[in-house]
This record gives C-alpha cells, structure tokens and sequence, in this order.
C-alpha cells in the first residue's frame, strides 16, 4: 500500500498532519489527479471534491488557464532568484482588490506571511504581546501555536513540543468572538502589544462567522490601544470576496496575510499593508525577510490566472452554491432528527454534529467528533470526499454546479437514513 510505503521514509506518511485522518481513522486517499470538481485516487475511484486543496482551487482542478499560465512560464524558466515583471502585475492586481494593501511582499506559505507580519508589527510598534483567539491558526511559527486550530485541534494537541516556554509567554490567547476579553487584555498590558491578529472568519476550527460588530470593534481597540490589526486571511481572501473578509465586512486592517487562492493551487502566499508599516521591511527599512523562492514565477503565472478569472459573477455564483449545499444539508438534519449546525461564508462552511450553535473554539470542541467520523466515511463511500477533520472548511469552486451541489445533498441524506437505522 501507499501508505504504508510512505511511512518508511515520510514522518506519519503524509507532508502536512490533517492529511493522515487522524481525526477520522482509516487510510488516506492518495490522489493521482484532479478535473473540475472531481478528483482521482491511485485505484482509479472518483470523488466530488469539498477539500480543494484545503481552499486555493477555487476554479476547480487543473482550470485550462492556469494550467496554460503554468506551462508557458515553465518554458520560459522555473526560477531566477531575481526580479520580473509578473511579481509586479501580481502585485498591482493585489493591491488594487484588496483595501488595506498599499503594499505587498510575497513569500511562499501561509506561515511565512504570518510569522513575517507579527515581525514587521513588533518592529513598527516597539513592543512584543501579540494578542491571538483561541482556536485560530496563523501557521507554525514559534508563539503562533499557542491554543492553535485545524490539525492541532483534530490531533487534541494543547500546542506543540519545541516551542521555547519564553515565545509562547510573548502570544496572549482570548476567545474569538468575545469583544470584553480583548479589551481587558489591552488595559491589562498598556503599550505592550504589538498586534492582535485574527482570522476574520474562522476556517481552522472549523467555519466561524464573526458576530457583528467583533471586527469593526477590533478595529477600535487596536487603534485606541496603538496596536497594529492583523487579518489573517490565507483562507479568506479572494475566497468570500473580491477584497476577501475586509471587503464583505467593510474592516480595513493595518496589515493582511495572503494565500492560498493567491497562488491559484502554487505554493505562494503575501503579506501587505499599510505603506508606512511596509516600509520597515528590508530593503527598504530595517527589518529582515527574504526568501529565495518568493515570487517565484510559475505560482505568479498560476495567482494572476486565477485573480483575473475572479469576478463579481463568480462570487455570486459560489455564494448560490454555498447556499443551497447548506440548504441540503440543514434539511437532511432537520428531516432526521440528526444534532447539528451548518456554519457558512461563502463558499466555505463546516457542518457540526451534536452542537446547536458553534461561535468560537469552546463550542467547536464540544461537536460529536464520532459521528463526524462516521459522516465522513459514509460520504467517501457515496463518492463524496470531505475535509478528513471535525475542524476544518469544506469548500465549494466555480467547478460545482447545481448538480454537483445535489449529488452531495443526495448523499447526506442516503447516509443519515442509513445513520438512523443503523
């Protein structure tokens, strides 16, 4: 078997935690290809895909012009370790859709753009608190794992060995959605914090809404307190809107951290911001960031193809979509009397069992994660490939259409009469 040959040399047998199904039992899938909204395993089934690679492929599997984006800058070279042209049309494109990006520095990965925006923030302010909320993720980065989401919440992991008990101290954890703790912690710590930095819609313990007035009340605080606002929006952006969460909640924040749909499925990602706060990064100030693959032009050709695909049709189209997969899905529960919530933005949401309402991670760990098992490898057996964790964003893509959305709902409710029966 695959995995079991992965094991041999790969720690766990997978490159990322999530993907080993540790949330759910059995052996992963190990994909060959993708098409649309469909992908492919090495014994030739196929699935409707609601992973989508954790979220960049919003167009769906191998779209013809990304595809084309990446082939015709392979040819031209992989690689050169200096400047070109479509770093910055990329950039152009970013700063123009997204409201707080006067600035853009690209990097590789989620972690990297997060990590270097807490950096930029400490050195813009002089001071070292970061204030995150428990349950969201911003990477694995010293101090970034302290009360984590996704894989660590799947894997009941507090946080993580290695991490020095002195870079944790410096990282405040509070609830998300609760307004008096932040404003507590910033009395509490005067002209000590750097940043409070969030993911505006939660998508790593599981889909969680901000309540109303929470961003627009950050916002507030931070710059009462004189504290940089951070939007980690790897996930949302470009996801539930053109100008992703800052655009649909009308929230400007100081500083932003892309990816994901960014590389449109290629390892890239961004941070960006305020041009005063971006101005500090080397070379242009003195705070150091580098990396030899950043802007590297295939994931550029790959992000540009995509951003251009993105319109205001197509997040109409994905937010009808969303609508009526959590419509099917509601239905389904409430038909069987099965316990459970739909949370949704978008075109990403996350069903819960066992739970009426799900506001932030205190909730989130109280859903039936047996049942969340069983779901999921009743809908694998129906074709139908969900995330393989209780905590983590499904995500639809241009790619499924009303058929693809009701050949989901038909499988929820052939599984939950089978559930029901026993």
């Amino acid at each position: 078997m695959l995995f079991e040959r992965a094991q041999r040399n790969i720690p766990g047998g997978v490159n990322s935690p999530v993907r080993a199904w540790k949330g759910v039992g059995g052996t992963p899938l190990f994909i060959t290809h993708g098409e649309g909204a469909h992908v492919f395993d090495a014994d030739g089934n196929r699935y409707l895909d609601f992973v989508a690679s954790w979220g960049p492929l919003i167009l769906g599997h191998a779209h013809p012009r990304v595809v084309a984006a990446v082939r015709e800058a392979a040819a031209r070279g992989t690689t050169f370790g200096a400047p070109t042209e479509g770093e910055i049309e990329l950039a152009e494109e970013v700063c123009a859709r997204v409201p707080c990006a006067e600035k853009l520095r690209l990097v590789s990965s989620g972690t990297e753009a997060a990590m270097s925006a807490v950096r930029l923030a400490r050195a813009f302010t002089g001071r070292t608190k970061i204030v995150k909320f428990d349950g969201c993720y911003h990477g694995h980065a010293d101090g970034m794992l302290a009360r984590a989401g996704s894989g660590v919440a799947t894997l009941a992991l507090p946080d993580s060995p290695g991490v020095p008990a002195g870079f944790a101290a410096e990282t405040v954890v509070v609830p998300f959605n609760d307004m008096d703790a932040v404003a507590a912690v910033l009395r509490e710590l005067q002209g000590a914090v750097a940043a409070v930095i969030v993911e505006p819609v939660c998508g790593n313990m599981g889909v969680i809404a901000p309540l109303q007035g929470f961003l627009s009340g950050l916002r507030e605080l931070t710059e009462k307190a004189g504290a940089v606002l951070i939007f980690d929006e790897v996930i949302t952006g470009f996801r539930i809107a053109a100008g992703g969460a800052q655009e649909r909640y009308q929230v400007k924040p100081d500083l932003v951290c892309l990816g994901k749909v960014l590389g449109g499925g290629l390892p890239l990602a961004a941070f960006g911001g305020k041009g005063e706060i971006m101005d500090w990064l080397a070379p242009a100030g003195p705070v150091y960031q580098a990396g030899t693959l950043a802007g590297n032009p295939l994931a550029v050709g790959a992000g540009r193809a995509t951003l251009v695909e993105l319109s205001g049709e197509t997040y109409q189209k994905l937010e009808k979509a969303g609508a009526e997969l959590q419509r099917g899905l509601e239905a389904t529960l409430a038909r069987y009397g099965i316990a459970g919530t739909v949370n949704r933005v978008g075109s990403m949401l996350t069903l819960f069992f066992g739970v009426g309402r799900v506001r932030n991670a205190d909730e989130a760990r109280q859903a039936d994660r047996e049942r969340f098992a069983r779901f999921f490898h009743g809908m694998l057996e129906r074709g139908v490939y969900w995330p393989p964790s209780p905590f983590e964003a499904a995500f639809l893509s241009v790619a499924h259409g009303r058929g693809e959305v009701a050949a989901a709902s038909d499988a929820f409710r052939e599984w939950a009469e089978h559930e029901i029966k026993g």
